[in-house]
């Protein structure tokens, strides 16, 4: 078996080269083709923010390109010199190549342990290539079998648990609130790039109605309209307050947009009931003595941090717990691959011993003709089957037990020619 996985991650290669060895969508069939044809391999490549990994495999032999062979198609491809990349590259060969791959389809191998993206970009990849036929038997038996594992892993531990991203972790605590929000009110004050991504999870609550506000009119007009908003003006902030239930505030402000005596004016016009206020903007837009845990739930991006931080702890807890299940689904697929590859070899030695006790047991019946009861015919013929299991036995063992980085000579090699069993 040749298996070879060459690539740089977030843990080798910065993102300035991530970036620049990532395939676009549309080069990268062009990427797979070429790299099946000129290696003659199946081919997989695995292209995210995270990681460029480029999967190579024949089942029929031994020797597999090494890292700089393939370093020099991610330079002509990319247009780089390959000088430039060896240091940042890696290589997993057979059995280390399966258990990367393995771990990588897991997210343990990911910056935040856990995440659930990698396994849906991992089978898009593979879906590619096996849509272009750069996908055989070996390299489909392997990524169908990761994604089983990975999936068990997801199932039967903790490691996906929880919410390990600031955004992610604001809305886990909005839903805490409230167990409802078809007629709550999302107020969006300013439009940072952290505050879009958190409106985004806060739009799946699927709330009444999304108010935006900014000092720049066409911010908030342009903000309002990604989210399916209502924009309004800047001086009307007090009044929006005390109406809504949900505050998502990320301004650019040096200085705190509402102190402790604007809001306690505001609240004495609310009418409703508890509002939580997501307060992610780095100064603070809002005097923390507005908390109260009661009528007002101030979180700011400290805090959420932490909630990101514990969650991230607990994660890891369940790593030894994935790691055992990897290891076993791993198993699974060497023995399933080895049964794969070497059974046309099996059931070609299984036939010819099974002719040539069947033609012995012939002769020696047909000498002994007229002198064995019917039991004793039944107990030579169960006798030599039972010798010809136990001959069997340690070859066909050996075969699926032999390690899968072998040699120019391999046990299977040995087999066919001790048993004359070339086609």
């Amino acid at each position: 078996m040749m298996l070879v996985m060459v690539g740089c991650s977030h843990r080798t290669a910065p993102v300035e080269l991530r970036e620049r060895l990532a395939f676009d969508p549309e080069r990268l069939p062009r990427a797979l083709d070429g790299l099946a044809v000129r290696y003659g391999c199946e081919a997989v490549i695995v292209s995210t923010c995270n990681r460029v990994e480029l999967y190579l495999a024949r089942p029929d032999a031994q020797v597999a390109p090494d890292v700089e062979l393939i370093a020099e198609f991610l330079a002509e491809f990319h247009q780089l010199p390959a000088a430039k990349l060896m240091p940042h590259l890696y290589e997993h060969r057979g059995h280390k190549a399966v258990d990367h791959l393995f771990r990588v389809v897991a997210s343990l191998d990911s910056l935040i342990v856990g995440e659930g993206q990698i396994a849906g970009q991992i089978k898009r990849a593979y879906e590619l290539a096996h849509a272009r036929g750069t996908v055989g038997p070996l390299l489909h038996l392997l990524f169908q079998s990761a994604q089983q594992a990975a999936k068990r892993v997801r199932h039967e531990t903790g490691i996906a648990r929880g919410h390990a991203s600031v955004s992610s972790a604001a809305v886990e605590y909005v839903r805490q609130v409230f167990d409802h929000f078809g007629d709550k009110t999302i107020l969006v004050i300013g439009a940072g790039k952290m505050g879009e991504l958190t409106l985004r999870h806060l739009r799946e609550l699927r709330p009444q109605r999304i108010w935006v506000t900014n000092r720049s009119p066409d911010k908030a007009d342009a903000v309002a309209a990604g989210c399916g908003g209502l924009a309004i003006p800047w001086t009307q902030l007090d009044e929006a307050l005390a109406k809504a239930d949900i505050v998502l505030s990320t301004t650019g402000a040096t200085q705190p947009i509402m102190t402790l005596e604007r809001y306690e004016k505001i609240q004495m016009r609310r009418t409703g009931g508890a509002v939580v206020i997501l307060d992610i903007a780095v100064p603070r837009d809002f005097d923390p003595r507005i908390h109260d845990g009661d009528r007002t739930c101030l979180f700011n991006i400290d805090d959420l941090k932490r909630i990101r931080e514990q969650t991230l702890q607990d994660r890891l807890k369940h790593v030894p717990s994935a790691e055992a299940i990897l290891a076993e689904e791993q198993r699974r697929f060497l023995k399933e691959w080895s049964r794969r590859r070497h059974g046309p070899v099996i059931a070609r030695l299984t036939q010819d011993f099974e002719a040539k006790r069947q033609a012995i047991v012939r002769q020696l019946l047909t000498r002994l003709n007229g002198r064995l009861t019917n039991e004793d015919r039944a107990y030579i013929e169960g006798a030599f089957q039972l010798l010809q299991n136990q001959f069997l036995h340690g070859p066909i063992s050996a075969l699926t037990e032999e390690p899968h980085e072998g040699g120019s000579h391999t046990l299977l090699d040995a087999l066919r020619k001790l048993f004359r069993l070339q086609d």
